[in-house]
């Protein structure tokens, strides 16, 4: 049972959420022990290094051009038509390769005061934001107070588990209703129970989103994700101590297996009426066995030899006099299990067009947005995997509402699984077209047996005819045509990606400083079309969500004004400070993409925080529940 409410103004709320799924309340009363607890998650900035930029022009056919930083240039052209007074068709938005996202750039946000003065003035504009205006004129992530209430069994099992979050959409409401949902959507789903709660899981997610006189939240990677398992993954780190249990048994319990039914899939979904939904990939146990190995977790963890490492200094020398006493420093080791999304079913649809050239190369048109992700890589990798040729005999063009097809944009980890079977498909069209023009060229009565590879058109006999002979004989020659291929693609499902994060810290017991040495994230994406941009998504991913942990957070003084408004105050890591990081790959493979893939952008953003937060309680026995964990934070969680 849910209950959604989008907006009711006179109690400030934007929205209002209550799902129910089985019984909470009997579960409840089933369960041996019941623990909750109350956390906090601050609001953060994107931190793209390009700020919102615009250029926007007349062209020579008096059509008003928008080059502009966007992940969405198809929705920029939709809602700036009925802005600006001007038809569709008179619009044409340029998406260039842009410096970051991350979610920050999901909006219309600055661009139709640009248009507008082009409008006026018949010149061209250029309207860039300040770092400063990025603090206080964008968009943040949703900060949340969240209570946690869990009941279990002396065995282990989850018999029920509620998550109340309150969260804080600031001035305008700005994707209010959908970041709260997924915050419980995406992280309760995870832990169902086990025997028969299991097969009936008791799982409640009730949500207020209210409105506060601060910049608006928005869309952030991660997208109300994080913002979950801060909560959820601390809890169970709790309980588990509290139980007697070991951290990872307890949560691989109580985890979601393969063949289960997405607990969430009938009472909620971003954009249309919720389908029931069967996880079929679930690698969770394999990542779990390759992150522990990797971080030597068995001889690390309960280790009291290996926690105070950092034994005895030598604090200070008086005369001939050394004086030795313990080192304030202790270690510290953590683990966080997480499962994201996989693009927004029935609602994100990406388009593809490819045709064929003079010498066999061949041109890609999608409307996908590459944010500097590499998508436009990735894309044209299935593209060519299926037409057997080269990357580089595959030109990519994206992002232009005159040329190339439609394209929802960059967002909810949705390009390389719905964009690209959309290249798959259109691609698929051409490949069956070249092999039919290979047929007739080789004088064979069947074509379906032709195999493309190193640009060539391959009979069953051996004989062969090139790319370039084909591209010739279908333009100039025989029976012309143009070989060209148009498809799209819209994802009747959400297939999780699901990972294990680990982290090693060092806690300064004096000053409550943290320093994260190590990270190491084992992810199940599905098959890795290309294994370089895919952990440059994680190790980028646990970078981002490093400062989410322990240094990054947007605070306001007595009268509302920001005190962080450029990145001197508010403080990113830099190269030099970065942990050691691991990035380690479980492939699975999905069955509703034609190559097998999941997302991989948004899942690294999840499981930082709450690893570190574990890690600090394995070192100094204290828990902090709000994060950023700073040093104030943890020397209060000690001394109390």
């Amino acid at each position: 049972m849910s209950t959604l409410q989008t907006s009711n103004p006179e109690k400030n709320l934007a929205a209002e959420i209550r799902i129910d799924i089985g019984d909470v309340e009997k579960g409840f009363q089933e369960a041996d022990e019941i623990f909750e607890a109350e956390y906090e998650v601050p609001k953060v900035q994107q931190a793209h290094i390009e700020p919102h930029i615009a250029v926007t022009y007349w062209d020579e056919d008096d059509r008003l051009v928008i080059r502009t930083s966007t992940q969405v240039p198809f929705h920029v052209r939709r809602m700036l038509a009925p802005v600006l007074g001007l038809p569709v068709k008179r619009i044409r938005v340029i998406k260039p390769r842009i410096g970051g996202g991350f979610g920050g750039k999901q909006e219309v946000l600055m661009e139709d005061v640009a248009a507008h003065l082009t409008i006026a003035t018949k010149r061209p504009v250029i309207y860039e934001y300040t770092r400063e205006e990025e603090f206080i004129a964008a968009r943040s992530r949703h900060p949340m107070r969240v209570r946690m209430k869990t009941g279990v069994k002396k065995d282990g099992t989850i018999t029920a588990n509620s998550m109340y979050a309150l969260s804080d959409t600031g001035a305008y409401g700005c994707h209010a209703l959908t970041v709260t949902g997924n915050t419980g959507h995406k992280a309760m789903a995870l832990y169902v129970g086990d025997g028969e709660y299991r097969k009936a899981p008791n799982i409640r997610f009730y949500a207020d989103v209210v409105y506060t006189n601060t910049p608006p939240a928005g869309a952030f990677r991660g997208y109300g994700v994080p913002q979950g398992y801060w909560p959820l993954d601390r809890h169970m780190e709790k309980i588990a101590r509290a139980m007697g249990f070991d951290p990872i048994d307890f949560r691989l319990k109580n985890a979601i297996h393969p063949g289960e039914y997405h607990p969430f899939s009938t009472a909620w979904n971003e954009g249309r009426e919720p389908r029931p939904e069967i996880i079929h990939t679930v690698g969770l146990e394999q990542c779990v066995a390759q992150g522990r190995a990797a971080i030597n977790w068995d001889d690390k963890f309960g280790n009291e030899e290996w926690r105070n490492s950092w034994s005895k200094v030598e604090s200070q020398k008086s005369g001939a006099t050394l004086d030795i006493r313990p080192s304030t420093k202790r270690k510290g080791i953590g683990v966080a299990m997480v499962m994201q999304g996989t693009a927004i079913p029935y609602l994100d649809m990406g388009g593809a067009s490819i045709k064929m050239n003079d010498d066999g190369s061949f041109n890609l048109l999608v409307g996908a947005t590459d944010l500097g992700t590499g998508s436009d890589t990735v894309l044209a990798q299935m593209a060519a995997e299926v037409l057997g040729v080269p990357v580089e005999d595959m030109i990519c063009y994206s992002s232009d509402t005159d040329f190339t097809p439609f394209d929802k944009g960059a967002y909810a980890s949705s390009t390389t699984y719905i964009s690209g079977t959309a290249a798959v498909n259109a691609a698929k069209i051409v490949a069956e077209r070249v092999r039919v023009r290979a047929a007739m060229m080789l004088k064979l009565d069947k074509h379906d047996d032709i195999k493309l590879e190193n640009r060539q058109a391959i009979a069953p006999d051996g004989r062969s005819v090139s790319m370039t002979e084909i591209a010739l004989d279908s333009l100039h020659k025989n029976n012309q045509e143009q070989i060209m291929g148009v498809a799209s693609y819209v994802s009747p499902v959400s297939p999780p990606p699901f990972a294990a994060q680990f982290a090693e810290v060092t806690v300064d017991t004096e000053t409550g400083q943290v320093t994260v040495d190590r990270l190491v994230m084992a992810v199940d994406s599905g098959v890795i079309v290309n294994p370089l941009t895919a952990s440059g998504q994680i190790e980028g991913g646990m970078t981002q969500a490093l400062g989410y942990a322990v240094t990054e957070e947007m605070r306001y003084d007595d009268k509302g004004n920001a005190i962080e408004r450029d990145f001197d105050r508010y403080h990113l890591f830099r190269a030099d400070e970065m942990p050691e990081l691991e990035t380690i790959f479980v492939e699975t493979f999905e069955p509703s993409h034609p190559f097998g893939v999941k997302a991989v952008a948004e899942i690294p953003m999840d499981g930082v925080a709450p690893a570190v937060g574990n890690a600090i309680l394995d070192a100094i026995g204290a828990n902090v529940d709000e994060n950023p964990t700073t040093p104030e934070r943890v020397w209060r969680a000690i001394r109390k």
